[in-house]
């Protein structure tokens, strides 16, 4: 398996509740999301989503999609969301969100390893191209967040 770690910052012209709510339910994700196909609940969880696990599908700027299943595991409202990746992607994933005055910074980190075959065979001259994409799908995430809150992605 070849392993990646990606930190993705987003500086969001929004108030921390606005930006929270649409980062949690990721249900709505495909509504405003390029990216993402599809989400689909397999299981419920506890009042806060905690033991809930979700099928994500994924397009991305390179011409493949990807499908894994995230268990929420921990969830402290407005601040932390932090889920276990399994299928085509094993691993972990974090959002961190603070108030900077009325902006909201949104932390991604993304721990994972792949299992597809092609893409464990190709990732020792492929790696660069496979982060690259992962910048992309995260950007249009950041772009397609501001334009559904109706602000913008601060760049810093």
């Amino acid at each position: 398996m070849a392993s990646y770690e990606f930190v993705t910052i987003w500086r969001i012209e929004a108030p921390i509740e606005k930006v929270w709510n649409e980062i949690y339910h990721t249900e709505y994700w495909p509504d405003w999301w390029k990216g993402v196909i599809g989400v689909e609940e397999l299981k419920e969880g506890d009042d806060l989503g905690v033991g809930s696990i979700r099928r994500y599908t994924w397009k991305t700027k390179l011409p493949y999609k990807l499908i894994f299943d995230i268990e929420t595991v921990k969830v402290e409202p407005m601040n932390y969301l932090e889920g276990i990746a399994k299928g085509e992607l094993d691993g972990k994933g974090i959002w961190r969100l603070e108030e900077n005055g009325s902006d909201t910074i949104a932390r991604y980190d993304w721990l994972v390893n792949t299992t597809k075959a092609w893409m464990n065979i190709l990732a020792p001259i492929a790696k660069p191209l496979f982060e690259w994409n992962h910048r992309v799908v995260m950007s249009w995430g950041a772009e397609s967040l501001a334009k559904r809150l109706q602000t913008r992605v601060i760049e810093e």
